[in-house]
């Protein structure tokens, strides 16, 4: 690193926002895809827009590729950092900066954790309706940046429903003020493009958000199957006769033995094949009415049993065992693989078997924990990374489920971004015209592609928009 450079950061971040040591900075060398690593070349980590901006002035006079990450729960390897690059962390923005009760948003930075903002209003009655899984523990930025789903954006959306403004710093270190929360963008919608843009267009320092009204009744349902099948089927039927409910979750057996078997036990029974995880929410009579329709069509299905939870007590245990899956699994392998893909829902069964048999016809120990009512399939592949074998035979299947996803008429991400884990795969389903378009984009705000180059867009297709 540049002597000149590394003193005029220090001087903007001081000694506390610089991570210079070797081993302070290996705690950075990857996100959720653990598999992919690259030591940063620094870390900085700063306190607002001002002091972000400052350092991007000088990162941009440089040359010099950044990365920005949040938590680092992402899994699609987007915050891993990239060779003789600079990585920027949000950690220290931690601050809520507005609350509007009357208008129902919030202004935060970027570090602040999802779940600590819904804590911070639930005493107004309100919440943040996106949660992912790790709620506990990502950013509301990274969510931002991958625009991050959950089992309650069947009902809600994904985060970008959520978001109404943001202060973005642009790869030049200019401050980009779009925070007044609209109901509808003026012009161009810069806000909606910037969300999910995997931090390849800049760093959003602060965010304007959404805040929702929390319901007056909250029912959360189990539906215990002896089959994988006929719990795809029951959800099926669900979205055919328009029911409602705010979630429904999947859990195959051997996500339910996992997490029987650890500290988040939620009372999931064993000798299910799979449960449905159902939560319906409204007014008393609006619950009543979707309950009328969802419990005939569950038992009509197969279910040998309906439970509703008795307690908020009991609720929180129950959704606690399905966020903490991926954690849970930890006692099946040392590493997993996580699968993002979406197919059309009448499909489910059929690609939960086939992603099964794709593993199964590789040795692979695969359980399917998803958004059923999205559609959003994730196979939790279970191996050890440092089993150079083990992993080709996963990252092969991965491939295999992707491409059998995109031939059911799906997609290649619900909620965890391309990031580097997809970036071959956006080859086949866009043509060389669709991602020349996507570069071009992307090349009105950073035409040096400094930003989290080699991620999300194949590079080769930016290459070609310059020749």
């Amino acid at each position: 690193m540049d002597p000149g450079l590394l003193r005029g950061l220090r001087e903007i971040l001081g000694e506390a926002g610089l991570v210079e040591r070797r081993n302070q900075r290996v705690p950075y060398e990857c996100d959720g895809l653990a598999f992919a690593r690259q030591l940063p070349e620094l870390v900085l980590l700063p306190r607002n827009t001002d002091e972000t901006a400052r350092c991007m002035r000088l990162l941009d006079e440089a040359h010099v590729p950044i990365v920005a990450r949040g938590a680092g729960t992402g899994l699609s390897g987007g915050a891993t950092p990239v060779e003789h690059g600079v990585l920027i962390g949000t950690s220290r923005m931690r601050a809520i900066l507005e609350i509007d009760e009357r208008n129902r948003f919030a202004r935060v930075q970027a570090g602040v954790v999802n779940v600590d903002l819904s804590h911070a209003v639930e005493q107004l009655g309100l919440f943040y309706a996106p949660d992912p899984s790790s709620q506990k523990a990502c950013t509301l930025g990274g969510n931002v940046a991958e625009n991050s789903g959950g089992p309650h954006c069947f009902r809600h959306g994904t985060t970008t429903r959520h978001v109404l403004g943001l202060v973005i710093v642009t790869p030049q270190g200019e401050v980009l003020d779009l925070s007044k929360a609209r109901a509808e963008p003026e012009g161009l919608d810069l806000v909606g493009f910037f969300t999910g843009s995997e931090g390849m267009l800049g760093v959003a320092t602060e965010l304007t958000l959404r805040l929702t009204q929390t319901p007056p009744v909250v029912e959360t349902w189990l539906a215990l199957f002896r089959e994988l099948d006929e719990a795809c089927e029951c959800v099926s039927d669900l979205i055919r006769a328009r029911a409602e409910p705010s979630a429904i979750e999947i859990l195959d057996q051997l996500t339910i033995e996992a997490v029987e078997a650890s500290v988040l036990r939620a009372g999931y029974p064993k000798e299910a094949g799979a449960v449905l995880l159902l939560e319906l929410e409204g007014r008393e009579s609006e619950v009543a009415a979707q309950a009328r329709i969802l419990e005939p069509l569950v038992r009509a299905r197969g279910a040998f049993e309906l439970r509703r939870a008795r307690d908020p007590a009991e609720r929180t245990r129950l959704w606690a065992g399905r966020k903490g899956a991926y954690g849970a699994m930890g006692r099946v392998a040392p590493d997993l693989y996580v699968c993002d893909a979406v197919v059309p829902r009448r499909k489910l069964r059929e690609l939960v078997r086939e992603t099964t048999a794709i593993c199964e016809a590789r040795g692979l120990k695969v359980a399917n924990v998803f958004h059923a009512g999205d559609g959003n399939l994730h196979p939790n592949i279970s191996y050890d990374r440092r089993d150079k074998e083990e992993l080709a035979r996963v990252l092969d299947a991965g491939d295999a489920i992707l491409k059998a996803c995109l031939a059911a008429g799906g997609t290649l991400s619900g909620e965890h971004g391309i990031g580097l884990e997809k970036i071959g795969a956006m080859e086949w389903l866009f043509t060389r015209e669709d991602l020349a378009a996507m570069c071009r984009a992307r090349e009105a705000w950073d035409p040096e592609c400094r930003m989290n180059p080699g991620k999300l867009i194949p590079m080769r297709a930016c290459m070609e928009t310059r020749t």
